[in-house]
């Protein structure tokens, strides 16, 4: 079963994302945390076994992620609206062109192992949809082999999210399961605990993060 792997993300800048960081840390220092967690999630995609897309917020950076990543099988630009319907859209668009099963992350998960995916993809061989949870009462990891549900009405960017979620998908006669949760990084006490799990973590990326913290931290 091919599983296409999808990472939704924006090209850092100031003032573009991690505003929680920016309150705490001021924005130069969550712009270089927002950098380093964008080439955690941009490696992990890379060494995926299957095909691999990269959904931009942003349509004016496609040729730069195209002449950066010529490695990466696909570069789309996300639709406008909320997350749900950008989720929607580029789901969609990758069904149109063939693809069967998805695995969507976002580029706030550097602790998110490849073990993890590759656990998320066996699991839906026997479940039309797969979750994981996050720290914060969203999801780390969407993973389906059917289209997705309407998903524009859910509580994107609150606790409610993966209970609404999951209730969007059963609701719609989709069969749900479960995978192992995974912290997303959104807060102060966040870069905290990134400071003490990725200490251990050999991968280059997480290392360089792991650097950063204890630079700034």
């Amino acid at each position: 079963m091919s599983v296409t792997l999808i990472l939704f993300c924006k090209k850092p800048a100031v003032g573009v994302g991690k505003q929680r960081l920016a309150a705490s840390l001021g924005k130069s220092a969550a712009l270089r945390i927002a950098a380093a967690l964008h080439e955690c999630a941009l490696a992990q995609l890379r060494q995926w076994p299957g095909p691999k897309v990269v959904a931009v917020a942003d349509p004016g950076d496609l040729a730069d992620y195209h002449c950066r990543y010529p490695d990466i099988d696909r570069v789309l630009a996300q639709p406008q609206g909320n997350l749900g319907v950008r989720i929607n859209g580029i789901d969609q668009q990758l069904r149109r062109a063939g693809m069967t099963c998805g695995i969507v992350i976002g580029s706030d998960t550097p602790e998110q192992t490849p073990a993890m995916l590759a656990r998320a993809a066996a699991a839906l061989e026997a479940r039309d949809v797969v979750l994981a949870p996050a720290s914060d009462g969203g999801v780390s990891l969407m993973a389906s082999r059917r289209p997705w549900p309407e998903l524009e009405a859910l509580p994107w960017s609150t606790a409610l999210l993966g209970e609404a979620l999951a209730r969007c998908c059963t609701g719609a006669g989709l069969e749900l399961g479960w995978c192992e949760p995974c912290a997303d990084v959104d807060r102060l006490q966040d870069l905290r605990r990134l400071k003490r799990t990725l200490a251990d973590d050999c991968r280059p990326e997480q290392r360089a993060l792991h650097q950063l913290l204890e630079e700034l931290i």
